[in-house]
Order: structure tokens, then sequence, then C-alpha cells
């Protein structure tokens, strides 16, 4: 597994005060992408939360979710949540070290007062005495907010003085955008009352006896006003891959004010993602769960299919010119704007999202516009299918025939694709082990990689990128 450390500077570490007005939480940030460019330690916001407990409460959740891993949880992983401000709210994100757990809190004009909100995205530190504090509040006294450095630090400190070093995975990368890609197939399954939410959250499983209860998928139904579980999927079932993951949840119950849950529109009958989101006053808070505890999100190839076309490529470059900090991305809108199909503006979206310009809430069903603070171009470079794909293209490998096609892998097996109604089968062990539930492999990839080609002129550019 590829990795790299990824540092991350502050003025000084994040703080919560008192003082005669009220409490001051100052959240530092890390260099960031602004509309100006990129910026040393850039502000997004000074002014107040409408509610401070929910706040303090939702935002180590979102902590919670970035040092935790849910699988293989002996090893220790954590590193400071993305901030982005998209102009009306504060989008604060996490991912869990084991790559299977995304969170999201999207404080929105509701939760926010007597300040503008800017644009851009950058780390912000959570500490350990941070976190401390935190969780100690316990009223609903004013709380003044400030995201990035003030103007004393900005005169008084000369450089960093708090710097972070910690490792990052191509594989946590590639998850982050998965992530989005998974969650822009999916559709609004159920919606609970506080109590009903209550309740439900309070009863799932914790970590350790999820382990002893067995391995198997979980699946709730959707029964009047709250959820029953069942431990199959039954006609209008959403999946509940790993109940314990939802732990970070429980720092918001009392606050809830409703539950919603949104999975895939077609259920199956394997494990599949879900996301989980509790509403809270002026802010929302979601979590994202991959379909197993084990399997991350950086292995379930949403994002193949709009890496493999150089088309893409170039649609992404344009689109992204015309995004600014969009708090929803409107597909008309670009579409009108770029002189672009939808179709191909939403599959230059996917490709934005593998390099983290773009992220997707589903509460608003649209995109974001963010720019992930990492060297998420190593997203696509790293990408094992895409690459032997490539090469297998590159090689000469793939032979058409009408609907069908033989692929010769390396090891001189013949493998044979056909196209079923637009989807690719195949008869390699991945697709009979996954039947297409974790995108194409790696033939079945090689194989619409000829066929565009076949009927445009970037193919010879896409071969000429896997020889590489």
């Amino acid at each position: 597994m590829t990795r790299s450390l990824q540092a991350v500077a502050y003025r000084r570490p994040s703080a919560l005060e008192s003082a005669a007005d009220g409490r001051h939480l100052g959240l530092e940030t890390s260099r960031g992408a602004t509309p100006t460019g990129l910026q040393d330690h850039p502000g997004f916001f000074s002014g107040f939360v409408t509610s401070p407990q929910v706040a303090a409460a939702a935002l180590l959740a979102v902590a919670d979710v970035a040092a935790a891993r849910y699988y293989q949880p002996q090893l220790r992983a954590s590193l400071d949540p993305v901030v982005t401000g998209n102009g009306d709210r504060l989008r604060f994100e996490s991912f869990s070290g084991c790559g299977g757990v995304y969170a999201r809190l999207d404080v929105l004009t509701p939760g926010l007062d007597g300040g503008e909100v800017g644009h851009g995205t950058t780390n912000v530190d959570v500490n350990d005495p941070l976190r401390e504090a935190l969780s100690r509040i316990g009223s609903d006294d004013p709380l003044h907010l400030r995201v990035g450095p003030d103007e004393l630090a900005v005169t008084t400190l000369d450089g960093p003085v708090v710097e972070k070093k910690v490792p990052l995975p191509d594989r946590w990368l590639r998850g982050f955008a998965e992530a989005q890609v998974i969650a822009a197939g999916f559709d609004l399954r159920a919606e609970l009352p506080a109590d009903e939410a209550v309740r439900f959250l309070r009863g799932l499983p914790k970590a350790g006896g999820a382990r002893r209860s067995g391995a198997g998928p979980r699946w709730v139904v959707p029964v009047g006003r709250g959820l029953r579980p069942t431990t199959r999927p039954v006609p209008g079932a959403v999946c509940l891959p790993g109940p314990e993951r939802l732990a970070a949840l429980q720092r918001v119950l009392r606050h809830a004010t409703a539950l919603r849950v949104y999975g895939p529109a077609v259920g199956a009958a394997a494990a599949e993602a879900a996301a989980w989101e509790v509403v809270l006053p002026g802010m929302r808070l979601t979590l994202t769960l991959s379909p197993h505890p084990s399997r991350g999100f950086s292995g379930e190839g949403g994002v193949l299919d709009a890496l493999a076309t150089e088309e893409a490529a170039g649609d992404a470059e344009l689109i992204a010119v015309l995004l600014a900090w969009e708090p929803r991305v409107d597909v008309a809108d670009l579409a009108a704007s770029s002189g672009l199909t939808p179709e191909r503006v939403r599959a230059a979206l996917v490709r934005l999202g593998t390099s983290g310009r773009v992220g997707y809430d589903t509460a608003e069903a649209a995109y974001f516009h963010r720019e992930l603070p990492y060297d998420a171009e190593r997203v696509e470079k790293h990408n094992p299918r895409l690459r032997s794909a490539r090469a297998l293209v590159a090689a000469g490998a793939v032979r058409l025939d009408g609907p069908l096609a033989t692929v010769t892998a390396e090891d001189g097996h013949a493998h044979r694709v056909r196209d079923e109604a637009g989807v690719l089968t195949c008869s390699c062990l991945w697709w009979a082990k996954y039947r297409g539930g974790r995108g194409p492999c790696k033939h079945a990839l090689a194989v619409r990689m000829v066929r565009r080609g076949a009927t445009t002129e970037q193919m010879p550019a896409v071969v000429g990128g896997g020889a590489r």
C-alpha cells in the first residue's frame, strides 16, 4: 500500500477560551485553497453559533471518526478534519483511519449568526485539549466561533508554531473519493422523528457486542414511525453494515430532531453502503458507512469508468474552471455554461471527485465544491485496476467480436467479456465473486476503453497514458 507523509501546520493550537462576553472557540486552519489560490491559514468565519451545545457535540463526533479505526481498532490513526466555507454554510469532513466511515457536519445558515462565511477548503486543528474543553460545554451561553486566525495571531506570530505529520495512504484518498460517488446513487429510504431516532440508535449493539454476534450483514425495514431490524434484505429494507460504526452519533442524540437514512434505490442481497443523517438545530451530521467494517471505500470501483476516459478528463478541467465553492452544484447550469451534455457534466463531476474537488450532499441530492488539502492526484495514478486495464489495452490484449470480447491476461488465460444491456460481465474470478458490486473488473474496464476508443479520437491518449 502506497503512502506518503502529510504535513499540516498551524499558527497555534485550536482552543476554547472564556471571556467576559462568553466563550470563544478558535479553530486554527492550515494551508488551503481559496478563490484567490493557495493561502496559508485562510479565514472562513467569525461570528456566533446559534446552538453552542449542539455544535460542540457535532464537532466532537466528526473528530471521533477522524481518530477511529473501526476495523483493526488497535492501530491508531488520526487526521485533522477538513473544513470548507461554501458562502452560506461551513462543512466539516473527516474519514476514518480504516477507510470505511465518512463523516460530515453541515453547519447551515440558521446555525450561524453575526458573520459572513468565506470560500475555500483546508484542514482544521482539533487537538486533545480542545476535545476535552468541547466535551465540558454544558450550557448554551454565547459561543463565538472563529475559523481561521484572528488579527492578533496574524500580526504577532512569526510562521507556523504547530506542525503535525501523519501517514496518508493512497487507499484513504481513494476511499474519500469513492464515498462521494457511491452516495450520489442514494435515495432517501426512511425518516424517523426524534423520539424514534433516539430509541433506535440507542438500541444498536456496541462495538464489542457486534463482533461477537456475527459478521453477517444486517438490514432495517421502515415500519410506521420507526425501523425494524431484519437479518435478510426483504423488499424495502436498507442495509445497516456494521451498526457499531454509528457510535459517533451518540454524542448528538439528545439534540436530534429527526433521523434520515439513505441507500441505493434498488436493494440487493449483498451488503451495501448507506448514509445515516441526524438532523440538528441549524445543522446536519451524516455518517456514510462502507458495505462492511473490513471493507473500506477504496475498493468499491465506483469511479473507474469515469477515470477510464480521456473525454471525462478534458471535461473535468473545463467544469473545474466554472466551480466557485458553490454549496450546490447545479448540473443543468453547468451544462448550459460549458456546452456539455448533462451526462458528460456528471461524468466530469465524478472525475473531479477522485481528486477531492467535489463532495456529495445526500440531503440536498447535489454535489458541492471543495478542494481537499491533500495530494489527491495520486488517486488515479495508483488505482491498481485502472493501471492493469490500461496495460492490457496498451499490450493489444483486447479483441472485439460484436457484443463479445476476449481479453488475454498477462498469464495467457483468455477471459470472455459480454455486453448485457450496457452491463459488462466477465468470466474472471473477480466478476464471479463480486458480480459487479465493486465496480468493473480490469478486463471489462479494458474492453470499455477499447470500445470508446473505436468511436473517439481519445483512445491513443489512453493507451499512451497506460504505457508510461
